[in-house]
């Protein structure tokens, strides 16, 4: 399955920002997708996940409670909406997808097979 994320620019802190990511194929409801980032110097970290099946949706941590991970079988597009962000939020975002996760595995890069090229956000101070 090919990924192509997009919607990443430069925002000031307490601002907003949409990422869409655009899935190929013809079973995009059977994929579970997440959200990663990664910024430079670090490793890459788990923003959040939605799952084909059910639709049940995991957060990080530091993100909980201001992005929101929304999925469109019909488009083929998982978004991620980023409120109230923060300078600490700048990376580059990529969107992932795998298949049958179970919950404890959705945080972890490591359970995703196919990845999208990435999107920069970066929050100004």
């Amino acid at each position: 399955v090919q990924l192509q994320a997009s919607g990443g620019g430069l925002v000031q802190a307490g601002g907003s920002l949409r990422l869409s990511c655009t899935v190929s194929g013809r079973t995009f409801g059977r994929y579970d997708m997440g959200w990663f980032r990664q910024a430079p110097g670090k490793e890459r970290e788990f923003v959040a996940a939605i799952r084909g099946s059910d639709r049940h949706t995991l957060y990080g941590d530091r993100v909980k409670g201001r992005f929101t991970i929304v999925r469109d079988n019909v488009k083929n597009t998982v978004d991620l909406q980023m409120n109230s962000l923060k300078p600490e939020d700048t990376a580059v975002y990529y969107c992932a997808a795998s298949q049958r996760l179970i919950v404890s595995s959705m945080a972890s890069p490591l359970s995703y097979r196919d990845w999208g090229q990435g999107t920069q956000v970066t929050v100004s101070s």
